[in-house]
């Protein structure tokens, strides 16, 4: 399938799925909604299930490739603030909040866990790039990091639903890092 027809499909997916949540998206809606031939989405995708996950993690609306910015918090800065930018994006708001909305779900289950498990292994590259610079301790848990940082975004954002501040980013890595707001240490 062409590039630019997939990335129609999976926009059309992720946007049916914010606006009837993970039950009301089918198949057939989106290739109504996308303009492509039923038969032909079957053909790429078994199921609802299928079609979900790979939109969810090859759309480009949220590609994640991670910065090398030369340093750890620098890296992880950047991390947070495309979770930020994303999570502030409506359509993508909307997707999570229907994610969220289906969490007994088992198939929308496990294709969180795909989703969350293959960003992971996109964002490892940081805590690679960073031991290899000697800035991550052998025992350190860079899963544990992510989460933290991303838990307080979706934090705040989501739950709380208040405003993050230009420094939020520096000031949450700074913290999960090991020391307080503005100092500079490694994990």
């Amino acid at each position: 399938m062409a590039p630019r027809a997939q990335e129609r499909i999976f926009e059309t997916t992720l946007r049916l799925l914010a606006e009837h949540g993970y039950d009301g998206l089918t198949v057939e809606g989106v290739a109504k909604e996308s303009g492509v031939n039923k038969t032909t989405l079957y053909r790429w995708w078994s199921s609802k299930a299928a079609l979900a996950r790979d939109a969810l993690l090859h759309s480009e609306l949220l590609a994640l490739d991670p910065s090398d910015t030369g340093s750890l918090r620098g890296d992880l800065i950047a991390l947070t603030e495309h979770v930020i930018g994303l999570l502030t994006l409506p359509s993508v708001r909307a997707v999570v909040a229907a994610m969220a909305g289906a969490a007994g779900n088992g198939e929308l289950a496990e294709t969180a866990k795909a989703f969350f498990a293959d960003r992971f292994d996109r964002e490892r590259a940081i805590f690679d790039r960073a031991r290899e610079r000697g800035e991550l301790p052998p025992g350190a848990d860079p899963m544990l990091v992510v989460d933290l940082l991303a838990g307080a975004v979706w934090t705040r954002l989501l739950l709380r639903q208040e405003p993050l501040g230009d420094a939020f980013a520096a000031r949450a890595v700074d913290l999960v890092l090991g020391g307080s707001p503005g100092s500079h240490h490694s994990a």
